[in-house]
């Protein structure tokens, strides 16, 4: 009998918040420690602790499952920092086969990553200067090497930056092997420095920069015409047209061209090129709504807009506002959401711990990628309930087609249930309205705890929810932060964890639905 209750508790721990919690297998713990990476440091951990726990945790996952997931990371979850740190980790511990040399290729998907994965290496490793690089793990040389012959000059021109390791370092240290006499006279201009400046926005807007107008007028006819021109090249990549819309606004662009900005914005073709994350449209989003009125009813926004923007050369505002729904509902279009007959709960932690910058640069919101996630998801499923908790817990009525708007409305209402991580409240008000759910989602960094000081446990509560109101009902906790425990019982009882920012998190969620698992995904990467 103790040894029946030894075996009942050892995967049991206690979260940031102090609350009880379960300890995740090694794989599981590394997949949503590495899908959810950022460079800032987080309300309960900091850069540095997430960095040796990653470190602690590779060896203890096979060597295969760490190159497919370091694959995964970058090619489906569009990250690039992290992937770079698994594969210098795995250089170190594994050899005797061409692993690394697949996997390294596998990452790189850019050519300045070619330079950054040396920098990695040099700092994960502690060396310094480009001569201690020469002790380069032969196998990582290897995939570099392989990288090399994948890019063209515009592509090495466009990421030849100013480092402390360049691209004529890389070719040195790598030392690859031109395919073909094209290709060694671009390898003879990296080293000799004539590589071809490309044409890009950064490029034209900063030589434009150098120049010395007559008047302020001038200068910004002369940027109102060059933001025109690039957008009529297409040179403008997406994310660059992404993140510019707010410049391109206040540079005063023909309407013509405002059109053209907004078709390729709301191009479902274009959005599926782009493999933007989902809180990408909503920072673009807001950055055309005055800080001001930030928190104005979503249903309102683009009168107050066009009220306040009228006389400013801003009165496009409210179609570019519609194109950015356009492409997130494009961008939602491939997620396998739920019918009419099957009834979903969504629950978006909105507590202290969750109002934390997603990276040192953003102005998104740990919360902002939760309630974006839901309201994707939402806008995919017919029978649905949203809602939010903290202190309390609340439903709030929205739209179903208006993701952007429901997300501010979120957003402009999240003080009314507090800042606690009261995450029971869900399952505790399912249980009391004895309402019965088919599939229950939360969104959080899963630190939850109970602050109302009572016996109440979101495990307890869901395995008498499930005995005496649902007993097929399904629990999905979104991780958004990879802290490595778990409020629930993973893979019982109809628990299941998906973690990560991307829209590609609901492939998980559709191979959970088939009887797979949250991993699958990620063995089935091929190197």
């Amino acid at each position: 009998m103790k040894f029946n209750l030894l075996s009942k508790f050892r995967n049991q721990t206690v979260n940031h918040a102090g609350e009880k919690a379960f300890v995740l297998s090694p794989e599981m713990e590394l997949y949503t420690a590495v899908v959810t990476w950022n460079l800032n440091d987080s309300f309960y951990e900091k850069d540095q602790e997430r960095l040796v726990r990653l470190q602690k945790l590779i060896p203890a996952c096979n060597p295969v499952f760490v190159g497919k997931l370091a694959v995964y990371a970058r090619t489906k979850m569009y990250m690039r920092s992290v992937p770079l740190v698994l594969v210098t980790e795995l250089a170190k511990l594994h050899s005797g086969d061409n692993l690394v040399a697949r996997v390294t290729d596998g990452v790189i998907g850019r050519a300045d990553e070619i330079t950054e994965l040396l920098a990695c290496y040099e700092l994960l490793n502690e060396r310094k200067g480009t001569k201690k690089l020469n002790r380069l793990s032969k196998q990582l040389q290897k995939g570099l090497s392989t990288s090399f012959n994948r890019f063209d000059e515009y592509q090495f021109g466009k990421y030849n930056r100013d480092g402390a390791i360049k691209l004529r370092d890389a070719l040195f240290l790598v030392h690859p092997k031109a395919k073909d006499e094209l290709q060694q006279v671009l390898f003879n201009k990296i080293v000799n420095g004539d590589l071809q400046t490309p044409y890009t926005w950064e490029t034209e807007l900063s030589a434009l920069g150098q120049l010395n107008f007559d008047s302020a007028e001038a200068r910004a006819e002369a940027f109102r015409a060059k933001w025109e021109e690039l957008i009529d090249s297409g040179k403008l990549g997406y994310m660059a047209l992404l993140r510019n819309l707010r410049n391109i606004q206040e540079a005063g662009v023909s309407y013509a061209h405002f059109e053209k900005v907004c078709a390729r914005l709301a191009n479902a073709d274009e959005v599926a090129r782009a493999k933007q994350f989902p809180f990408r449209y909503l920072a673009a989003y807001r950055e055309l709504i005055n800080p001001v009125i930030t928190k104005v009813p979503a249903q309102n926004l683009v009168n107050k807009l066009t009220t306040l923007m009228q006389g400013q050369n801003k009165g496009y505002t409210g179609e570019l506002l519609d194109a950015l729904e356009k492409a997130v509902q494009a961008s939602a279009a491939n997620i396998k959401g739920f019918g009419y007959e099957t009834c979903v709960l969504l629950a978006c932690d909105v507590s202290g711990s969750m109002q934390t910058p997603v990276s040192a640069k953003s102005k998104i919101l740990l919360y902002d990628v939760g309630l974006m996630l839901a309201m994707l998801l939402q806008s995919r499923c017919k029978n649905v309930e949203v809602g939010m908790f903290g202190d309390t817990w609340k439903t709030i009525v929205v739209p179903r087609n208006n993701i952007l708007g429901n997300v501010q409305e979120f957003y402009r209402r999240e003080g009314e249930v507090g800042y606690s991580t009261n995450g029971y409240l869900v399952i505790q008000d399912l249980l009391q309205r004895r309402e019965q759910m088919d599939k229950v989602f939360l969104f959080t960094d899963a630190q939850l705890w109970n602050s109302n000081n009572t016996a109440d446990h979101i495990q307890n509560l869901w395995l008498r929810y499930k005995a005496e109101v649902s007993p097929n009902a399904k629990l999905y906790l979104f991780d958004l932060k990879g802290y490595g425990q778990a409020p629930l019982q993973i893979l019982r009882n109809d628990v299941y964890l998906v973690a990560g920012w991307s829209d590609k998190v609901f492939e998980v969620l559709a191979a959970l639905e088939n009887g797979g698992s949250a991993l699958d995904a990620i063995n089935n990467i091929e190197l």
